[in-house]
């Protein structure tokens, strides 16, 4: 399985190093992989409608998050295992992304220790945020070691994947017998995943309390990846649990048939409103997709799969590339809208032929009278 790219690159060649089997584990989504699709059609459904001679003197793509400015509107997103991907794993990937001013937030499953790409990156100047996502696996103590080795070693926030309490392999992945070696490296991970019975699984799934349990202890701003619903959402900004939150359906991955994340975003900004910033990530596959997250509310964005086809078909250079054409794109795309920032992107910009909002999408239909009996 081959993901949607934007029209740019659809001459671009297959990655040659992983192998079909990583390349199912990589690329594959969950179930039918209707949700993996849907993320990226869903971006496209929207049109822009922009004002003319309004066009800005100069454009930026600078954004601020989380107390500070950064470069992009961007970071990669949490992928596992990338050296399936390419021998550079996550250390290529991280380097190329802050030498283009590019985020990163580093997996708990990635093949590098979390310390030695900490080292790589932040001496870099024109960086982006670096950042830690945590599996809770295991016992809060676990947790709360490895956030503390990444607290040490210079990252800036946890973020904390709230979506995925139980998870199996894809049916590309099973259907093509992908297994990790016994001895594959996974330098990060707080405590073993768990296995075993669905009942077992179902016990150590987190729950509201385990969030705030770590949110008290937690020495960096805590970000929730994962959710989808706007009256979540309400209750981490009024519980005090977050200081940013990631919409996303995990790229497809867990559960099939959960709404586009372009679908659920802006119910998600209505409902949090300035307390938090908001980020998306889920089908982004041109600065094009960007900029219309941008426009819905979100601060920025997380990219996955195109990372990992860029660096499994030209290594570190091939991420590199990507980000350098996207970021003249997505100023090239702003001028042409008359926005000198990405904070001036706005709702209004866009038409949709579809409700925005899934929640209300159920509500929105006109009342039917009830069939006559004959």
């Amino acid at each position: 399985m081959t993901p949607t790219t934007a029209p740019h690159a659809a001459a671009a060649p297959a990655p040659s190093g992983p192998s079909a089997t990583a390349r199912a584990y990589l690329l594959g989504g969950a179930g039918e992989q209707r949700t993996l699709q849907a993320n990226v059609t869903a971006w496209r459904a929207f049109t822009w409608w922009p004002r003319v001679l309004a066009t800005p003197p100069h454009v930026t793509a600078t954004v601020e998050l989380l107390g500070r400015r950064w470069p992009a509107p961007w970071l990669a997103a949490p992928m596992a295992h990338l050296l399936l991907a390419h021998p550079q794993a996550e250390l290529g990937l991280a380097l190329a992304c802050a030498a283009q001013g590019a985020g990163v937030v580093l997996s708990t499953q990635a093949t590098v220790p979390l310390e030695r790409v900490a080292r790589a990156v932040l001496p870099e100047p024109a960086r982006g945020p670096l950042w830690f996502q945590l599996y809770p696996y295991g016992e809060p103590t676990a947790w709360l070691h490895v956030v503390d080795r990444a607290a040490q070693a210079g990252y800036e926030a946890i973020v904390l994947t709230v979506d995925a309490p139980v998870q199996w392999a894809s049916p590309q992945a099973r259907a093509a017998g992908f297994a990790l070696p016994a001895d594959w490296p996974q330098p990060n991970l707080p405590a073993s995943a768990p296995h075993g019975t669905l009942d077992a699984l179902l016990r150590c799934a987190l729950r509201w309390d385990d969030v705030a349990w770590l949110r008290q202890r937690c020495p960096l701003p805590l970000v929730l990846k994962g959710i989808l619903h706007p009256a979540d959402a309400r209750h981490a900004c009024d519980a005090g649990l977050c200081d940013a939150i990631i919409v996303s359906n995990h790229g497809g991955r867990v559960l099939d048939g959960l709404p586009a994340t372009a679908l659920a975003l802006p119910g998600i900004v209505q409902s949090v409103g300035e307390r938090v910033p908001v980020l998306v990530d889920g089908g982004l596959r041109s600065a094009a997709d960007v900029a219309v997250a941008l426009a819905l509310g979100a601060r920025a964005v997380l990219v996955g799969r195109p990372l990992i086809e860029a660096l499994a078909s030209a290594g570190p250079a091939g991420v590199a590339a990507l980000w350098r054409q996207w970021h003249d794109e997505l100023r090239g795309t702003m001028a042409l809208l008359g926005c000198a920032e990405p904070a001036a992107l706005h709702p209004n910009l866009l038409r949709s032929p579809a409700p925005t909002d899934p929640s209300k999408a159920a509500t929105s239909q006109p009342e039917r009278s009830p069939t006559p009996c004959t």
